[in-house]
């Protein structure tokens, strides 16, 4: 599997390309504010672009799709409760490009339809973990949706990369084991009340902790 992160401007958002190099399929996602740098990663490399994936539905993710649409035949991909999808994606679904095969996890919260796609031993996260923090929430219910959420993903291998979709963390990647041990979010998922009080004291905790 080829793969790439891209920066595509926006709010530090990130883009991502999968690709079988030997048969020249490709998947892109979120491929947005700004997809000038895969668009020509995808053309240099005569790649056939089969789909776009959105982790969710909100605009810094979607606003380059028109533009990747526009030099290919691929269908446009989200979770089933988004009105834009071309392709309805649910948990457990599993998408194949060439040789690749792209499964995609439910993964709400930050939006009821985010979703995360894992990718061999890499996970894109969108909105919904980022390093060393979580996609922002609205309201209590949500926020539990999230925390049950991550739980499900923390428990996947230690080893698991993470490749979130913007650069607000610490680095533009991770895995599974170290935000296990240094996001303080995932490190408060025993406790709902502990996790929740986090997300509504999250700017104080940022300031005493000297996080950007």
């Amino acid at each position: 599997m080829y793969f790439e992160q891209f920066r595509c401007g926006g709010d530090r958002n990130f883009g991502y390309l999968l690709a079988d190099l030997d048969i020249g399929k490709c998947a892109v996602i979120d491929p947005s504010p700004d997809p000038d740098a895969l668009i020509r990663a995808v053309k240099d490399r005569g790649l056939e672009i089969i789909y776009i994936i959105n982790t969710h539905d909100h605009y810094d993710h979607t606003g380059g799709n028109s533009r990747v649409k526009a030099i290919s035949k691929a269908r446009l991909v989200l979770h089933s409760s988004s009105p834009m999808a071309e392709l309805k994606v649910d948990e457990g679904d599993v998408l194949s490009v060439a040789s690749l095969k792209l499964e995609i996890l439910h993964t709400p919260g930050h939006t009821g339809d985010s979703i995360s796609i894992l990718a061999e031993r890499r996970l894109i996260t969108g909105d919904f973990l980022f390093v060393g923090k979580i996609g922002g929430t609205i309201g209590r219910e949500n926020a539990l949706i999230q925390f049950n959420n991550l739980k499900r993903v923390m428990a996947l291998d230690s080893g698991i990369t993470i490749w979130p979709g913007h650069d607000v963390g610490v680095r533009p990647s991770s895995t599974i084991g170290e935000e296990r041990k240094n996001n303080p979010f995932c490190m408060r998922l025993d406790d709902f009340e502990e996790f929740y009080y986090l997300k509504e004291h999250w700017a104080e905790y940022k300031r005493k902790h000297n996080i950007e």
